[in-house]
């Protein structure tokens, strides 16, 4: 008899969502039924189980369930051995159980065909190889990668190391021409596309069906042209923020990138992008002047203010479902440097330091972007001593003007004494690292809100999910204020940000459990400013599945909607917001 082990099958519906999320009963079920399915692939069935394996997350709730399985193996006259496991986590919020199996086929066979049809079927199940995929490969100089080829699971792992996204195939372009020949051959074949610079918010896609996707890995497509006279920036599709910034910073010009240098240009610029100038300059997107991207269809196109301007309004905030982006260009500020860095306090400062910068944002001028987080920072030997293992309070951020305006305005705050106070003139390039935001692959899980209003009340809500004596394992417990020439509207498909501040709170996810803990505690913190929230969503700082259509005015939705339609009727391309 040949055994075969069958994959952990989990309630899930063909996109990878879980369903009956307060049904546990039901959850089995699917559970079972998806496995049958898998069974039926191989030409087998539910009589020659030998093993079931339960992986639940509460045993209580599988024994309550168990009856619906037992009759259903009744049907078939078979006994398997039951085991059962109890784990602290299956993969995504409200899932209690899935189901793994050990199957005997009728066919004698060798230990070394047993293995052979194990691995054959797991691999089908895990990362099915598409016939359709077949066809790209030799593009991209022979830089595609298909399931069971070397080189796939390094081509597939984005920046957030954590999500697991299984592609029908992976391609490396360096080319916006290999860019057009990939997807003219995707198309033809069937497979939609699905464009990743860094990787950066690619939680989304680790929930999607990707068994006829393309997933196009742009982080070989790299480079920056600095245009001095017009103060402007052309960088290409993959292109990461700190050659950007470094690179206009030779001519005496700022970019308006975020609060991370490896960060790519493309994805956080498609999705509006918070810049620590935005206070006084807007949504770096809103600076855009021209995108080159790669249509569906496989059509190279160049959209600006006189060339496909419906196209390049949705690209200015609407996200990646319009086509492959190879290239970007956008105007640069004329700032060499700037008044920025950090006030940080120790954690059982937090609440007057909180209600002191609340407070103190309410009458700050526009000059002024300014960032407030609640760290609990892990004992690691990588951060100084002063960091390491530490809860504490850290006010960071830029302002714009003179030393002496900067020091004026912020002297209500440094009158807290911080720790440590490293505000000073920096140049503009020094800006990306202020923040300390974690370089390099990084496993994490997070929650964001926009918040209309920090009255006192909505302060101690924040203190009580996330502060020092909460419990929380949260990270970090961040409010970034906006306002200024953010919530000044622009001609673009995010017009403006909702909302005065932006609450957004991050978990470290290096094990499942601290990732289910750490997602369980970001939203305890959203859920705890609710009342405050209006109801709006940032896309930049969401790394859920989530309600897309809330990131935009609803007649936004509608052109972008209507833009999308026109030039992806097929919907061809899969954004991880998805339009």
């Amino acid at each position: 008899m040949a055994e075969i082990t069958i994959p952990v099958q989990r309630p899930v519906g063909a996109d990878g969502l879980l369903l009956h999320e307060e049904d546990h009963v039901a959850q089995l079920v699917l559970a079972v039924e998806n496995l049958e399915s898998v069974l039926a692939s191989a030409g087998l069935h539910l009589a020659t189980l030998a093993v079931i394996e339960i992986h639940t997350t509460d045993r209580g709730l599988f024994d309550d369930a168990s009856e619906v399985l037992t009759q259903r193996l009744a049907e078939y006259g078979v006994r398997p051995e039951i085991v059962v496991h109890e784990v602290p986590w299956l993969g995504q919020p409200g899932m209690t159980v899935a189901v793994g199996a050990t199957a005997r086929s009728a066919e004698p066979s060798s230990h070394k065909e047993e293995q052979s049809m194990t691995s054959e079927l797991t691999e089908e199940l895990r990362a099915p190889r598409s016939a359709a995929a077949e066809a790209l490969r030799g593009l991209c100089e022979g830089h595609v990668y298909l399931p069971g080829d070397e080189g796939y699971d390094q081509a597939r792992t984005p920046w957030a190391v954590h999500v697991d996204q299984r592609p029908a195939a992976v391609a490396v372009p360096h080319s916006a021409q290999e860019v057009a020949e990939l997807v003219r051959t995707a198309t033809a074949a069937g497979l939609r596309i699905a464009p990743q610079s860094s990787g950066h918010g690619a939680s989304p896609f680790a929930r999607a069906d990707l068994s006829d996707v393309v997933l196009v890995r742009l982080h070989e497509l790299t480079g920056v042209t600095i245009d001095p006279e017009h103060r402007r920036a052309r960088v290409l599709g993959g292109t990461l923020w700190q050659p950007v910034v470094e690179a206009a910073a030779a001519h005496g010009l700022a970019a308006l990138h975020g609060s991370s240098p490896d960060v790519a240009v493309a994805g956080y610029t498609l999705g509006g992008g918070l810049s620590w100038y935005g206070r006084q300059h807007g949504l770096a997107a809103h600076h855009l002047r021209a995108v080159e991207l790669v249509l569906a269809d496989g059509r190279p196109v160049r959209a600006d203010a006189e060339h496909e301007p419906d196209l390049f309004w949705a690209l200015k905030g609407g996200g990646g479902s319009f086509g492959v982006v190879t290239a970007l260009e956008f105007d640069l500020l004329p700032i060499p440097d700037v008044y920025a860095g950090a006030l940080i306090w120790p954690a059982e400062r937090a609440a007057e330091v909180v209600h002191r910068w609340a407070e103190w944002t309410r009458t700050a001028p526009d000059a002024a972007s300014t960032s407030l987080r609640l760290m609990n920072l892990p004992p690691l030997p990588e951060l100084p001593p002063f960091l390491s293992g530490r809860k504490l309070v850290v006010i960071d951020g830029a302002v714009l003007g003179s030393d002496q305006d900067a020091a004026g305005l912020l002297a209500p705050l440094r009158a807290l004494n911080p720790e440590m106070d490293t505000f000073t003139r920096l140049p503009a390039a020094a800006l990306t690292r202020i923040h300390m935001d974690p370089e390099g692959p990084t496993p994490s899980v997070s929650a964001s809100s926009l918040l209309g209003g920090l009255p006192a009340a909505a302060i101690e809500a924040f203190l009580a999910a996330a502060g020092p004596e909460s419990g929380s394992t949260v990270l970090s417990a961040e409010i970034r204020h906006l306002g200024g020439a953010l919530s000044r509207p622009s001609d673009a498909a995010l017009a403006r940000l909702e909302g005065d501040y932006l609450a957004f709170f991050l978990s470290i996810a290096a094990t499942p459990e601290m990732g289910r803990q750490g997602q369980l505690d970001a939203n305890r913190a959203v859920a705890a400013l609710a009342p405050w929230a209006n109801g709006a969503r940032f896309l930049n700082f969401d790394d859920n599945l989530v309600d897309v259509a809330a990131g935009y005015a609803a007649q936004a939705w509608q052109r972008l909607q209507a833009v999308r339609g026109a030039v992806d009727p097929d919907c061809r391309l899969l954004a991880n917001h998805a339009v």
